[in-house]
């Protein structure tokens, strides 16, 4: 019996490398995929608590004891609100999925701005208000227990469910000059003569 030898071809220069830079892509393009997919999984099917623990992996995102999530999108300048400080803030309310529940958007006021008490609104909201500085754009994460909890404010939110917003805080004044510019435009108007 006779054993016929096939010479092989040579590799040409550079193949190798080639056939190395290719595995190292397809490596990649899997890592890739996988990420995306397991993010995907974290926005839509996970729970509250798997979604938040998964944010708060952003070198961005800053947890407070509370549970409360912020992240600074354009840092501010000057002093925080305090609690019994009064702002004016534009912001959108969304839930996990994209649904808009609320807005100060197109609302008629300046700059598209709401005005109320830092410390009436829901506690992750207001403790929120006291993280940012005028002028700052953020968004906040707000785990149910410190947002309405079980109770839902109307069909727009359901019970228990995570508030994401973007907030971007216009101003903020002491409840006390609050109370000064009152008096002022109840004066100015009972100075105005009858009619007008």
């Amino acid at each position: 019996m006779s054993v016929t030898t096939v010479p092989i071809r040579p590799i040409k220069k550079g193949s190798l490398t080639k056939l190395w830079i290719g595995v190292v892509l397809v490596i990649l393009i899997g890592v890739a995929l996988a990420w995306t997919g397991t993010q995907n999984a974290v926005e839509t099917g996970a729970t509250d608590e798997q979604y938040l623990a998964a944010n708060a992996d952003n070198d961005d995102v800053v947890t407070t004891a509370s549970g409360l999530q912020i992240q600074t999108i354009k840092p501010g300048e000057g002093p925080n609100p305090v609690a019994t400080d009064v702002a004016r803030v534009k912001y959108t309310g969304t839930l996990r999925d994209g649904t808009e529940f609320d807005t100060s958007v197109g609302r008629g006021q300046p700059e598209d701005a709401a005005v109320f008490p830092v410390g009436g609104v829901v506690p992750g909201f207001s403790e929120a208000l006291q993280l940012m500085q005028k002028g700052g754009e953020y968004r906040i994460w707000i785990p149910s227990e410190i947002g309405y909890g079980e109770a839902s404010p109307g069909p727009d939110i359901p019970a228990n469910s995570l508030l994401i917003f973007d907030v971007t805080l216009v101003e903020f004044i002491s409840q006390e000059q609050m109370q000064a510019i009152q008096q002022q435009l109840q004066q100015q108007q009972g100075m105005l003569p009858p009619g007008r």
